[in-house]
């Protein structure tokens, strides 16, 4: 009886904690910038902060090699296989489309056959560096929501540097290191994500992860985890959503470090497979791409819940009276106060924090003239600190809780 009692309370206060905590997945979508609802008696808007779905990002992306001439095919050159000097049979021709291999292969439909991919020139100037640097354009800021994948069809490098710009290529910064030996290649001592905490989650890393192994049939792909580090504060299955919603809110370093305009993979050594370099066979040595997921969605600042691609170029389709590429600007006459991103919070709807007429807000204000810039924005700095703290809060008070039952469990397990 006791026993029955003890699960009935167990199951009551877990589903308390997943009501308070564990939101459905629709909730962290922003997908509705507005909505009609009746107040006083007649239709009114109501707005919400609002974003683009995830998308598939490199349909919208432009792509540029440095050397320029780093393509194989041009002229027609045959390769070796690494792990087998012996094996010859890969040519490539420029000429010919069955055997190039340009770099919009990067970016076509996986699950062909044969498998089509990107190919550098081998290593024929040995002992000066075979170095590509490939920059993925959108000339646009967006925002990644998933991970950065990289499948080689040659062995995986064994030194390579992921980077990223906020400026449109103007400036870079890193995003991740990769090598077989960190300390030798980058003077960096090797790290795994997983062994960051939420206060060193920007953290720049070397790790050796996805540059040992060179067996072209197995681990061909290189990472930068992100749902990893989103981990760090939204819990191993992401189910605590609120909390990385809360800090991305309160937070521009950790925004920022999840935004970009343009991603540069710099190749800066190829897989070698030994020890030595086979001077007598450098036709071994070469990098292959076959396929680059960039998983993300357009920066509209939480003004927008769709972005258009059209002549070239991705825009924000902007709502809340706002304007420009990432709706970061009051619409002409809606200067009313200062122009400010939406917010998360309270969750699920957010804040619009729309831009408003300047004669309505100065007139509610009681201004007879116009004042200077006014911050805008229902939620201040105090109320998210409250927010954070509650959910906060309320997370520890489950798990908690999460473990006196299952002592209690235990205990009449033994008693009776």
């Amino acid at each position: 009886m006791y026993l029955l009692q003890v699960f009935v309370l167990q199951a009551l206060w877990v589903s308390w904690c997943h009501a308070t905590q564990h939101y459905p997945a629709s909730w962290g979508h922003y997908d509705v910038c507005k909505s009609q609802v009746y107040a006083e008696d007649r239709l009114a808007w109501h707005y919400m902060a609002c974003q683009p779905e995830a998308t598939d990002m490199t349909k919208y992306l432009t792509v540029s090699l440095d050397p320029p001439n780093i393509t194989c095919g041009d002229p027609p050159e045959m390769y070796c296989a690494l792990e087998n000097p012996y094996m010859c049979n890969n040519e490539c021709d420029a000429d010919t489309e069955e055997l190039a291999h340009p770099p919009e292969l990067m970016f076509d439909s996986e699950g062909r056959n044969p498998t089509t991919f990107w190919q550098s020139t081998s290593w024929k100037k040995y002992p000066k560096p075979l170095q590509v640097n490939i920059t993925l354009s959108w000339n646009k800021t967006i925002e990644l929501t998933d991970d950065i994948v990289l499948t080689f069809e040659s062995g995986r490098p064994e030194q390579l540097v992921l980077e990223k710009s906020l400026d449109y290529g103007r400036t870079w910064q890193p995003y991740q290191f990769y090598a077989s030996d960190c300390l030798d290649a980058f003077t960096m001592e090797p790290k795994a994500v997983h062994q960051l905490t939420p206060s060193t989650m920007l953290e720049i890393i070397c790790t050796e992860a996805y540059s040992t192994g060179y067996v072209w049939k197995y681990d061909k792909t290189v990472r930068f985890e992100i749902k990893d580090r989103f981990a760090l504060l939204a819990g191993p299955r992401l189910h605590n959503m609120a909390s990385l919603y809360g800090q991305l809110d309160t937070t521009k370093n950790l925004r920022d470090f999840f935004t970009l305009t343009d991603l540069r993979i710099r190749l800066l050594r190829p897989a070698t497979g030994a020890t030595m370099v086979d001077e007598n066979n450098l036709s071994r040595y070469f990098y292959a791409i076959s396929d680059i997921k960039v998983q993300g969605r357009c920066k509209c600042n939480l003004h927008a819940n769709s972005c258009v691609f059209d002549k070239g170029k991705l825009g924000c389709e902007c709502e809340h009276n706002t304007t420009g590429p990432d709706c970061a600007r009051c619409k002409r006459h809606y200067q009313g106060r200062a122009w400010s991103m939406g917010s998360y919070l309270p969750i699920p709807k957010g804040t619009a924090n729309i831009s408003l007429k300047r004669s309505t807000y100065y007139r509610n204000l009681g201004f007879s003239t116009a004042p200077k810039c006014i911050t805008s924005g229902v939620w201040q700095a105090s109320e998210i600190s409250v927010i954070l703290v509650s959910l906060t809060y309320s997370y520890m008070l489950c798990e908690y809780f999460e473990l006196v039952f299952k002592f209690l469990v235990i205990l009449l397990f033994l008693v009776f």
